[in-house]
């Protein structure tokens, strides 16, 4: 028998999280950024001045969820920062294409009474989660334009141990390895359990390095406890004469490995103890964890491109309520640019 959908929303994590029970859940979702103990400390610790928007559909056992959090009136992003490698519609229960697809027009229906204006960055396509979205919203009746949000850099390590990997690096990578490290001034540590002189240490080099400051530091605090609970933290920690001089704190869950954070202090850099700890923890991940993927998250440094050998697309989607005349402006300014580039 077929049960009608439902579409509802939520102004708070409290209601949510009722309604969802264990559905958003480590043991449930696959992914760090798509469960909700995330997406409630990015907004509690992150985004403390916004007002959540959480919005799902139900039919049967499967559901759709997008959080969002309000801009101001009728304006609604996703509840996301540059802490997320992606942001993405949630889904839960059993579900085929079909169903995912109606759930997320349900949404998108249910989300014409409380906005006119919506936009949601960085949403990845490797599993269709951008163009499902982009189909879903406007078979609901809005406009959506698509364009780049930015760069995801990876590794598929494809079977290979971390010595064959080694081996296809740059050549001048490789060489500034085997110098560097013959001089043994650098020595390495990787930490899978949270301790409060290792965080203090990272800390220590996060502040000192070329990094601007830490957005939230208690919220990244507070997912390496969590992640080190879980078994999934990997904290590297470089040391010269027993000083922390470079960090990197990754994740590793579910065959992958996320590089969230890495740092280290300018005047340290003619021993390259960023590269050194690089590449411990690359031979860790693949050779320990032996994970299928790293992924690099988002930007475009140009070191990424001497470890990954991938890129994938990030996508900003913007959709307008066309009923409505604060959208109407908008709308045409996006067209005419669009004809534009076109010439």
């Amino acid at each position: 028998m077929t049960i009608a959908m439902n579409s509802e929303y939520h102004d708070n994590f409290q209601s949510a999280q009722a309604e969802a029970g264990e559905k958003l859940d480590r043991s449930v979702q696959k992914s760090l950024f798509d469960r909700m103990e995330w997406l409630k400390q990015l907004h509690e610790q992150c985004l403390p001045d916004t007002q959540p928007l959480i919005v799902h559909s139900a039919e049967n056992d499967a559901q759709a969820w997008m959080f969002l959090t309000k801009k101001r009136f009728g304006n609604y992003t996703a509840l996301a920062n540059w802490y997320n490698f992606t942001y993405r519609p949630i889904f839960t229960g059993k579900f085929d294409e079909v169903t995912k697809l109606a759930l997320l027009a349900g949404v998108a229906k249910k989300l014409k009474s409380l906005s006119h204006h919506i936009e949601i960055a960085p949403v990845p396509e490797e599993d269709y989660a951008a163009s499902l979205t982009e189909r879903a919203f406007e078979q609901a009746g809005w406009v959506v334009f698509k364009s780049k949000a930015d760069d995801n850099h990876i590794l598929s390590v494809n079977g290979r141990t971390f010595d064959q990997y080694w081996a296809e690096r740059p050549g001048q990578l490789r060489n500034t390895v085997r110098r560097k490290a013959k001089k043994n001034i650098v020595s390495i540590r990787i930490e899978t359990e949270f301790s409060a002189e290792h965080w203090a240490d990272y800390c220590d080099v996060y502040a000192k390095s070329w990094k601007p400051e830490e957005g939230s530091p208690d919220f990244l605090k507070n997912i390496a406890q969590q992640e080190a609970a879980a078994g999934c933290l990997r904290l590297g920690l470089a040391y010269i004469d027993g000083k922390p001089v470079a960090a990197q704190f990754w994740t590793v869950e579910n065959g992958e490995a996320l590089i969230h954070k890495l740092a280290h202090i300018a005047d340290a850099t003619k021993s390259s103890p960023g590269t050194l700890l690089s590449v411990a923890m690359f031979q860790h991940a693949i050779d320990v964890d032996r994970v299928k993927l790293i992924d690099f998250g988002t930007g475009n440094d140009p070191y990424k491109r001497e470890w990954m050998e991938d890129v994938r697309t990030r996508y900003r989607l913007e959709m307008f309520w066309p009923n409505n005349p604060l959208s109407w402006l908008p709308i045409l300014r996006h067209r005419m640019s669009a004809l534009v580039g076109k010439r």
